[in-house]
């Protein structure tokens, strides 16, 4: 035994200060969320990122948006933005073309076939959205979303 531990001591854990506390549990909390809208988009042959994807596009019209566009509109940063679209291009959610005023710009619109599997999936999304955060009530949950954009905010 080392000297001066007894032997009903136990390793000490860091305090975390209570920023360190929020952070660890907004991770934690993100992940689970998460994990549950993947499993359920899983089910109907989509990643959360192709998703987000189809849902940028649809709100995007029938303008549609270039590439780079997509990817500073999504949730998450996929560095591939290119692969993602190519992937919802080869399922036919998704088309791209070549404008005419510039031919270096490539957009990318959303198909009917996407526009059909978002309207799919609305109502479940809905219901999973309510299931997972309906229970904290509509103040709280009002009071979550400016807290969690006065972070974003500041982490700019």
């Amino acid at each position: 035994m080392a000297r001066g531990l007894d032997a009903d001591a136990k390793p000490s854990k860091p305090i975390l200060s209570v920023e360190e506390q929020a952070f660890v549990a907004l991770q934690r909390t993100a992940d689970r969320l998460a994990g549950r809208i993947s499993e359920m988009l899983k089910q109907h042959g989509l990643s959360a990122t192709q998703y987000n994807a189809l849902r940028i596009l649809r709100g995007a019209g029938p303008q549609g948006l270039a590439c780079s566009e997509i990817g500073e509109r999504m949730i998450t940063r996929d560095p591939d933005i290119t692969r993602l679209v190519d992937r919802l291009e080869r399922r036919g959610f998704v088309e791209r073309s070549r404008e005419q005023k510039d031919r270096r710009v490539i957009t990318t619109r959303i198909t009917p076939a996407g526009l059909q599997t978002l309207k799919d999936l609305d109502r479940p999304i809905h219901e999973y959205h309510h299931q997972l955060l309906g229970h904290l009530g509509e103040q709280r949950l009002h009071s979550l979303i400016r807290l969690l954009e006065a972070a974003r905010e500041h982490a700019v």
